[in-house]
């Protein structure tokens, strides 16, 4: 397991090749300073470039998927399978909430994921809605992200998130991350209830000022 904090940039659908390769150059100077693991979420099709900058220029960055194919290589159209990016990404996010809503993915396909993603050395992130959300065998790390504070605004209160984390790693031992309009402001707080040890940040992490607010904080 990488040190804590875990803080994890999501950069879901946004950002050209230009502007992910910008943000690397700002962030890296302070993921070579951060005593916790900085990981990044670049869009699919700069995840080859992205892997070769960072190797290059800020190793401490680790970078991961934004999703993962239920199947392996084959005729499946559109999909990409964890064994086409062992070695590019040390992580996959698994579970979005985006992707349970939009794609319509069960407990079914998420478990096939986590399965990919294991047999291809990956280690998932997998997120869950609260305690009652089913989580694979195998899963390690898991990202509380509440429906209604994904890129609301209205966040989770540190107290409730540290009650869902509790409550998790009661049942197995997990490292537990919260996501959902963190903030600068916010960040803190949550891992100072001292049962979450790290956060995941959406669409606003693209805003790499943003981003170093939040290393800053915690």
């Amino acid at each position: 397991m990488e040190n804590l904090p875990l803080v994890v940039a999501n950069f879901k659908a946004n950002k050209t090749w230009d502007e992910v390769s910008s943000w690397i150059d700002e962030i890296g100077p302070a993921a070579e300073k951060f005593g916790g693991t900085i990981v990044v979420c670049p869009p699919m099709a700069f995840l080859g470039q992205t892997a070769e900058k960072i190797a290059k220029e800020s190793p401490k960055i680790k970078i991961a998927v934004q999703d993962i194919s239920q199947f392996a290589q084959g005729r499946y159209t559109g999909e990409v399978a964890a064994s086409q990016i062992k070695g590019l990404a040390a992580y996959a996010i698994i579970g979005h909430s985006e992707r349970r809503t939009n794609f319509g993915e069960d407990d079914k396909i998420l478990t096939l994921k986590v399965q990919m993603a294991k047999e291809a050395g990956i280690e998932p992130i997998f997120c869950i809605q609260d305690e009652n959300t089913m989580i694979p065998e195998g899963i390690e790390i898991v990202a509380y992200e509440p429906v209604f504070a994904v890129g609301t605004g209205n966040p989770d209160s540190p107290q409730n998130v540290k009650k869902i984390a509790q409550a998790v790693k009661q049942k197995r031992d997990l490292t537990v991350l919260y996501g959902g309009s963190v903030t600068a402001d916010n960040a803190k707080s949550f891992l100072e209830e001292g049962a979450v040890d790290g956060v995941l940040i959406g669409q606003r992490s693209t805003d790499a000022q943003f981003f170093l607010g939040i290393l800053k904080s915690i």
